[in-house]
């Protein structure tokens, strides 16, 4: 129960800081938010504040800001319906109600049958009144209209809309929620160097009997420096050139009293990694990080982890890695528990991790993600004009359907490695 609380935290975490990125841009292009939402499926909390509904729903796996004019609008009155009509001191019409309000004095309402209404451009309606005659009322235009006691919907005049913007507002806006998960990498990768100090060292604390590293005459006190004449100085930069190596021998550099020595190696592979058999001293390893030294390692360490996840799904492409070695919910859920119970350090590079896979992911061209909603604005920008909304929504749901079908893989994949890893 700890592990499932703790994942659904930082998932929600993570998902809150993507959306905020959304909506913070959105609201600075002057897009209407309709809602703000962590989470999918029913609605857990709510709360409406200003022109946005703020929500928690019940399946915490994701979330989304509903923009006005994403997709095609659902504001609408029906020709020769009943209206019951507020009008504002300016003489506007702010609220109209589609059913009698049975709690209010109908009697100070602007009343009347629909005949006409624009709620985008003009903003105005024409209301047959009980005496047969015909009056045009203009809209406020921030006016809402009242489907029922529980439904309501603020008009969104189309200098609100998503697609008034231009290509570079659309653009920064869908931009912005995987550049708030970059961000938030780096922020938290530079605290955990600021709590655990800088990883600069490599010294050999103990060689394994019969190891790749025991055959070469690596010793311990021995300090590495360097596998294939590139530096290396931290655990993440020697796994990654062993995994570079496929497990063919590489040359480390090390340095053994006052000198540099190079020794040829043939790293093990055990289970997706490669070993040469070497054990290191953590305490040995780091020193204390100075504030700018840990915002420059947030910066080093995300971009390092950047490579890393981008040639992993190059990979992925091109079929060098298989489907089996995607982690989702179960797995990454799993692994937020332990590394909870590691130590709120861990915790914290952990959810560094989680963050920047988030915000890469999400910039892949894969239909019903960001990337691909920014290849159709990159689109736009090229032909002046806008691919049509009901093709690019067809290409985001097809999208949607297969992100879910693969979902459904990697978590039976999941519960495979987790519950059953024989």
């Amino acid at each position: 129960m700890q592990t499932l609380i703790v994942f659904i935290f930082v998932l929600s975490f993570l998902v809150f800081v993507h959306e905020f990125g959304h909506f913070i841009f959105a609201k600075r292009a002057g897009i209407l938010v309709r809602e703000f939402a962590i989470g999918f499926g029913p609605k857990v909390f709510t709360k409406m504040r200003g022109e946005t509904l703020y929500s928690i729903r019940l399946l915490p796996l994701g979330g989304y800001v509903r923009m006005a004019g994403e997709d095609a609008e659902i504001v609408e009155i029906k020709t020769g319906t009943t209206v019951y009509a507020i009008q504002s001191d300016e003489g506007k019409l702010n609220h109209l109600y589609l059913y009698e309000p049975s709690q209010m004095d109908v009697h100070s309402f602007e009343v009347g049958r629909l005949l006409e209404a624009d709620l985008e451009k003009e903003l105005y309606v024409v209301l047959e009144k009980q005496d047969g005659s015909e009056q045009k009322y203009f809209l406020d235009p921030q006016a809402i209209v009242h489907y029922d006691n529980k439904t309501q919907m603020q008009i969104a005049p189309y200098d609100r809309q998503f697609g008034s913007r231009t290509v570079g507002q659309k653009a920064m806006t869908i931009f912005a929620g995987p550049l708030f998960n970059i961000l938030l990498t780096i922020v938290l990768f530079a605290v955990y160097t600021f709590m655990t100090g800088v990883e600069d060292r490599l010294p050999v604390d103990r060689v394994i009997a019969n190891s790749p590293a025991a055959e070469a005459g690596i010793q311990t006190g021995d300090l590495i420096v360097a596998i294939d004449g590139e530096k290396v100085n931290n655990m993440d930069s020697l796994r990654y050139k062993l995994l570079e190596s496929k497990g063919n021998p590489v040359t480390i550099t090390v340095k053994r009293d006052g000198k540099e020595l190079n020794f040829p190696v043939t790293p093990q592979k055990s289970g997706e990694i490669y070993q040469i058999g070497v054990y290191f001293n953590i305490n040995e390893m780091k020193r204390e990080a100075t504030l700018m030294e840990s915002v420059a390692d947030g910066f080093k360490q995300t971009y390092d982890w950047s490579v890393i996840i981008l040639d992993g799904f190059g990979k992925l492409i091109t079929g060098q890695l298989g489907i089996k070695s995607l982690g989702g919910p179960v797995q990454m859920g799993s692994i937020t528990g332990e590394a909870a119970k590691a130590g709120f350090e861990q915790l914290i590079r952990w959810t560094a991790l989680l963050s920047l896979n988030l915000g890469i992911f999400n910039l892949l061209p894969i239909p019903a993600l960001d990337g691909s909603r920014l290849v159709f604005i990159g689109i736009e920008a090229v032909r002046g004009r806008p691919v049509n909304p009901n093709k690019e929504s067809f290409v985001h749901f097809v999208g949607f359907a297969l992100l879910i079908m693969l979902m459904i893989v990697v978590t039976f994949n999941d519960i495979k490695k987790v519950f059953f890893p024989g």
